[in-house]
């Protein structure tokens, strides 16, 4: 498996309806969440739910699969990573979330307590040595691994002017044709502007970066929205995740991937098991079976995410990683510092008037 070369240390349905077809919004008091359902498969029986930032595309493929291989229903709430993560510390005195599912790493270091030990033998063993390093004795279990990108528009960007790295993204000539998703609302950007900060060059000369990029971006509250933004020539670059641009070279839209010069970060996203989850074993069989071979593979395949296992090939098409310069996300960094930074990012995004 590959693997980066130096490991670190370190949105459930509020009822139990039957089969629903597409999306229901619930308007939670003090909240306000959008929860998907979802049935098709056993209509009665065990059930687990999972609080979780996994895009639509990827529920759609995934939950009715699992529904039809374990008998288990599922109910689904689907929300913003640290959306995810407050929920759950808002209900921990009568948990209702059994797993969650998909999140950054940082926001499950950040939030063990939260959270029960639970590291099935068989599939620790099954994960690669790198991403068990990153996860150390945290009480949260590696799902997929995620590298920080640039999605570049090839339609209207010539070659010679594509940004090849983070500091490409000051050229004037791209004043508000970047697109970025909010780093206070999103895991997946909060990744990104980690990754800027802790850069060769230190965190000094990384927030230079972080604001060079805020004044020339146009910024989201979606992070699935960015690679499509540049796909569809809204933008000419955005700043996202490696399948999630994957996902639009494999359809053959006018977009390239760049990994940024300077470098980027591994940074497996996580599951885990909710600390007095309210359907226990069944939280256990989702957990064991979105680590197996058979899902990780799947997801390989049809997500284009690679795999955190051993024995399970990186996706076609994509370069392994002992080709690129990366490193491994410090995890206990980003929780620790995630606050001060995300409390940076807000005040040069007001002063910017974004």
């Amino acid at each position: 498996m590959e693997s980066p070369t130096t490991p670190s240390s370190r949105e459930r349905g509020a009822t139990r309806a039957g089969p629903l077809v597409g999306l229901v919004v619930l308007a939670l008091v003090g909240i306000g969440l959008g929860v998907f359902l979802r049935g098709g498969g056993p209509a009665e029986g065990r059930v687990v739910s999972v609080y979780t930032a996994h895009g639509q595309d990827a529920l759609d493929a995934l939950v009715p699969r699992f529904e039809r291989e374990t008998g288990i229903r599922v109910e689904v709430v689907k929300l913003g990573s640290g959306e995810v993560v407050q929920r759950v510390a808002a209900e921990r005195s009568a948990p209702r979330c059994d797993v969650i599912w998909s999140i950054g790493g940082d926001q499950l270091a950040a939030q063990g307590e939260l959270l029960e030990p639970h590291r099935p033998q068989a599939v620790w063993e099954a994960l690669a040595p790198a991403y068990r390093g990153a996860v150390g004795q945290d009480p949260w279990l590696p799902y997929t691994v995620i590298l920080p990108v640039l999605i570049v528009n090839t339609q209207h960007l010539p070659e010679g002017k594509r940004p090849r790295g983070w500091a490409d993204l000051a050229a004037p000539e791209l004043q508000g044709k970047v697109s970025a998703a909010r780093a206070d609302k999103s895991g997946s950007a909060f990744l990104q502007v980690v990754t800027m900060l802790n850069l060769e060059a230190g965190q000094e000369a990384g927030w230079t970066l972080v604001d060079d990029l805020l004044e020339r971006a146009v910024l989201s509250g979606s992070s699935s929205a960015v690679p499509r933004f540049v796909n569809d020539g809204e933008a000419l670059v955005g700043l996202t995740l490696e399948d999630s641009a994957q996902r639009y070279v494999r359809a053959g839209g006018p977009v390239e991937i760049v990994y940024p010069l300077e470098g980027t970060r591994v940074a497996p996203d996580g599951l885990a098991l909710v600390k007095g989850a309210p359907h226990r074993s069944e939280a256990e069989a989702f957990i064991a079976w979105a680590l197996s071979k058979e899902t990780q593979a799947f997801l390989v395949k049809t997500l284009g995410r690679r795999s955190v296992r051993s024995d399970v090939a990186a996706p076609p098409g994509l370069p392994p990683l002992s080709e690129l310069k990366v490193s491994a996300h410090d995890f206990a960094w980003a929780a620790e510092h995630k606050e001060a930074v995300v409390a940076r990012w807000r005040k040069r995004v007001a002063e910017l008037g974004k």
